[in-house]
């Protein structure tokens, strides 16, 4: 398995969101509302930014207040990364857009 897609399968890595052109709850809630979010693993060399594809059923908002901009989200979504398929589960403080997250192999193959 891919030693990126590895490592950040291993433990809770520090994340943010990124919205752009800028950070609002405005725009992450329109990125929400697509089913499309950027979450960055910031503790990467030069960061690693991916996009996710939610999954609606798994990603939890019952914490989140979008009208204030305070509270958490649980987002979930799957991708691949490095032809690795994963999912990708972060938890998110909306005041500050960071959090913690980390990713899980979904391939046949075990990981290492």
């Amino acid at each position: 398995m891919n030693e990126l897609v590895k490592y950040l399968a291993r433990g809770n890595h520090p994340v943010e969101i990124s919205v752009r052109p800028e950070k609002t709850i405005r725009l992450l809630k329109e990125c929400i509302d697509r089913g499309f979010v950027h979450v960055k693993f910031t503790d990467t060399k030069g960061g690693t930014e991916l996009g996710v594809s939610l999954d609606r059923a798994a990603t939890d908002l019952s914490t989140a207040n979008f009208d204030e901009g305070s509270g958490s989200a649980k987002f979930v979504g799957s991708l691949r990364l490095n032809y690795v398929k994963v999912r990708c589960i972060a938890q998110i403080d909306l005041g500050s857009f960071r959090g913690y997250g980390h990713l899980e192999p979904l391939d046949e193959a075990p990981a290492d």
